[in-house]
């Protein structure tokens, strides 16, 4: 690791600790030539499958696209930040361990809207509404029914699982 300060490459690391919930590696450096210290993040370099649009046309993931339509879905909705960026990292999270190259521009659709749906229901009517080109007021009507069918994510946490979580349990 080249140092900052004097461009030398002899330093040592004096300290390793977990950062951003164990996906970093946090490293306090010192150099051996000007004694200098400082900090380095390490991070596993994972590739985001390419989004197959409708069109068939394909691009590189874009995060700023799909922070871009949580931010504009949220708009004057009272959801905190560190919300937002946890539900944008469940999302890469599931889209890495597809292990596929390519993913469907609806199945990273499908993904946003969980998290919106988990997070707040108007972000997600509206979201819905952009994402699957309601024509119509019935179009958001009907959408509106079956979110009301649908039990929310506090219904959910609350209810009591009759089934084991896993095998080990039985």
């Amino acid at each position: 690791m080249r140092c900052p300060f004097c461009g030398d490459m002899e330093t040592k690391v004096i300290d390793s600790r977990l950062a951003n919930d164990g996906d970093m590696v946090r490293r306090r450096r010192e150099c051996l030539s000007c004694t200098e210290r400082f900090t380095t993040y390490e991070s596993a370099e994972l590739v985001m499958p390419r989004v197959v649009k409708r069109d068939g046309s394909r691009v590189p993931f874009n995060e700023d696209n799909m922070r871009a339509g949580f931010v504009k879905a949220l708009e004057k909705r009272p959801v905190d930040t560190e919300e937002v960026e946890s539900a944008i990292h469940r999302i890469k999270r599931q889209l890495r361990s597809t292990g596929d190259r390519e993913v469907t521009s609806e199945f990273v659709g499908k993904l946003i809207m969980d998290e919106l749906r988990s997070l707040d229901d108007v972000a997600y009517v509206r979201f819905a509404s952009v994402y699957r080109s309601f024509q119509d007021v019935q179009a958001f009507r009907e959408e509106i029914d079956r979110l009301e069918q649908q039990p929310s994510e506090e219904v959910k946490r609350a209810q009591i699982s009759l089934l084991p979580d896993d095998e080990s349990d039985k």
